[in-house]
């Protein structure tokens, strides 16, 4: 028996396009946030679908109590508070131009290629530009085995006495415990497996669900390791932070966008992933960058 079928219950290419730059959409979105790793440690704030370039965020200063005495007011704070200011000014893409006969002939896996790297290569972008602002924190000094400064100071390999060092500038900054952050390259990790008290059970924590780049806890920080750590100098040393939250900031004005387009002229799809953000130091004192040897 022949089957009929009612007009307009079919597929069509103009049906099926409303699914594809959703697809690519949130196949680049998740590439995105699967690598990257001193963004997810940082303060983040949302600036999306408003307008402005520049976003000054408030810098309480601390007080101290006061003692009260007997039939008298209470001591009024005065402090004056300061203000950081973060210009929006980064707006990174990532484009590729699909011939339809490569659309034709390639294999689907080839989307998943792009998606990936189109991900990959923002969010390397934006951990880079965060990694740029490191070597500032704590007053520009940079620490190595030596605890000298960045200018003159060799590259060393970590060491638990170089850890703890860091712990103790972040502790007398008055720096929170929690929220605290080791950010290392690969070198300093194979390092750090050398080390008793990473690798004893009891300093590297409790076994939660691994996040992004990280491989372990120490003095109860937890440690994450990138490639994307930034060359320290022509030697090709690498440098690592130790960091609490609120030491950086990174403000996204437009998240991570996909678009396509038909080129006629190309006879091909335009795929472009882009994102629009700006980055600044928040707190100076809460964070430290150190130097590590390349190998």
């Amino acid at each position: 028996m022949a089957n009929s079928f009612a007009g307009g219950s079919t597929v069509t290419t103009a049906i099926a396009n409303n699914f594809i730059p959703e697809l690519w959409s949130d196949e680049v979105i998740g590439s995105y946030k699967q690598n990257l790793v001193l963004a997810n440690l940082v303060t983040k704030m949302s600036h999306k679908g408003k307008k402005g370039d520049t976003v000054y965020i408030p810098v309480p200063s601390r007080d101290s109590a006061a003692a009260k005495a007997a039939n008298t007011q209470v001591t009024l704070q005065d402090n004056t508070n300061s203000k950081v200011t973060i210009t929006i000014n980064k707006h990174y893409e990532y484009s590729k131009l699909i011939e339809d006969i490569a659309e034709v002939q390639s294999l689907a896996s080839m989307r998943k290629f792009y998606t990936d790297d189109a991900g990959y290569a923002l969010a390397q972008q934006v951990d880079d530009d965060l990694f740029g602002l490191t070597t500032a924190l704590n007053g520009g000094t940079v620490l190595t085995g030596a605890g000298t400064t960045w200018a003159s100071g060799a590259a060393a390999d970590i060491t638990d006495a170089g850890i703890r060092k860091m712990i103790l500038t972040l502790d007398n900054n008055d720096v929170p415990m929690d929220n605290r952050s080791l950010v290392i390259p690969p070198i300093a990790a194979n390092d750090l497996l050398a080390i008793n008290r990473f690798t004893e059970q009891q300093f590297i924590g409790n076994g939660d669900a691994i996040k992004t780049g990280k491989i372990g806890q120490i003095y109860g920080i937890d440690v994450y390791v990138t490639s994307n750590c930034p060359s320290a100098d022509t030697n090709a040393n690498r440098v690592g932070v130790m960091l609490h939250r609120d030491a950086l900031c990174l403000i996204e004005q437009m998240g991570v966008r996909t678009q396509t387009q038909y080129k006629q002229e190309y006879l091909g799809d335009l795929f472009t992933a882009d994102t629009i953000y700006g980055v600044g130091e928040l707190r100076d004192y809460a964070g430290v960058a150190f130097k590590v040897a390349a190998s």
